[in-house]
């Protein structure tokens, strides 16, 4: 068989069900729109004999750009990887419709695997295989000429600063190094789309921030769309293009960062206080500050927003002295991707 010039996803441990046999001769014409869901849904019978029904996504609406890298940002349990998983064809929607890379995800499931990448956050290797068996061995699954896996192979690897690791065995490498490794395995097809499932988990700080640079590397060199999870802030902030934020199941915002935080006006003021009563009584004088939003308590730390921090801040550390109140801690700070999540539900993206 005469090889494929852009053949499919090599994941050797990936879920059956991702499993295709590179076939481009009906490929549909793509437009610059990469992803497009309308009404998404999925819901799921609870185990048990009454068997509640769970609505883990509520009907969701996104579209992704070609070159875009594309943020889901929300807490987790919040429907981030159950609408990974529908768009992956992974899990079927009970509802709604979508159009993946041109292809139809519910009446042509089996384009939409050819079509994208797919990095799941519990990762594709096995420890004990050689780094270069494992890449050539998931390219030939999906017909992928051994010559042409092992110079694709080695290409990735060194694009994403791995080109010495192709003779060790995959469980010598570090987190980072494996988690670059899952992205070669998801890359070796040439998708035009890959979906990171929350890409960093488990890293250190270095190795978090370097993995950005190479996820930032796959569509500035490679020219790959990239969708991510995560449920960290910096992450999302750093990354994204443009952000999508979903909470309980629905999409509550998108926009670049600086779009979103926008939606929040004035500064974030955060106290430290010695007790959890302290932080309630310092919550109350918090609230009656001139043009200050209702204050949210964590333990010991009440946050909440104002006009302007530099105008506020004596006062209110006046107001607590008065009361007896010993603040440990005060941080003036602009706008979060968290300040964003916090205004638009009540609560704190890390609850």
């Amino acid at each position: 068989m005469k090889p494929q010039s852009h053949p499919f996803q090599p994941i050797r441990r990936l879920p059956a069900a991702l499993i295709a046999v590179p076939n481009n001769d009906n490929e549909a014409q793509v437009t610059n729109t990469i992803i497009e869901a309308k009404g998404l849904k999925r819901s799921f019978k609870a185990r048990g004999a009454k068997g509640k029904t769970i609505d883990a996504v509520r009907g969701i609406d996104l579209s992704v750009r070609e070159g875009e890298i594309v943020g889901f940002l929300g807490p987790n349990g919040a429907g981030k990887t159950t609408t990974l998983k529908m768009l992956c064809t992974l899990l079927t929607p009970t509802d709604g419709s979508a159009t993946v890379v041109g292809a139809d995800l519910r009446r042509d499931p089996v384009e939409v695997r050819r079509r994208i990448g797919y990095v799941s956050q519990a990762g594709s290797t096995s420890p004990e295989a050689k780094v270069g068996e494992e890449i050539v061995s998931h390219a030939r699954l999906y017909g992928i000429d051994k010559q042409v896996a092992i110079q694709r192979g080695k290409e990735l690897l060194a694009a994403l600063d791995l080109a010495e690791i192709w003779d060790r065995t995959c469980g010598s490498l570090s987190g980072g190094q494996r988690r670059r490794l899952d992205i070669v395995m998801g890359l070796i097809h040439q998708p035009r789309l890959v979906f990171l499932d929350e890409p960093s988990t488990g890293l250190d700080p270095q190795s978090r921030a370097n993995l950005w640079n190479h996820i930032r590397k796959l569509r500035d060199e490679l020219g790959t769309t990239v969708f991510l999870t995560t449920h960290y802030m910096d992450e999302a902030d750093s990354l994204s293009d443009r952000i999508l934020i979903i909470d309980n199941g629905t999409i509550v915002a998108e926009g670049t960062p600086a779009e979103l935080k926008k939606r929040v006006s004035g500064d974030t003021i955060t106290l430290t206080l010695r007790t959890e009563a302290d932080a309630a009584r310092s919550a109350e004088i918090a609230a009656r500050l001139t043009g200050a939003d209702a204050p949210v308590s964590e333990a010991n730390v009440v946050r909440f927003h104002v006009p302007d921090g530099a105008t506020a801040l004596p006062v209110l550390l006046g107001d607590l002295t008065k009361a007896g109140i010993d603040a440990i801690g005060v941080d003036v700070n602009r706008p979060t991707l968290d300040d964003v999540f916090l205004t638009l539900t009540g609560r704190s993206l890390r609850d």
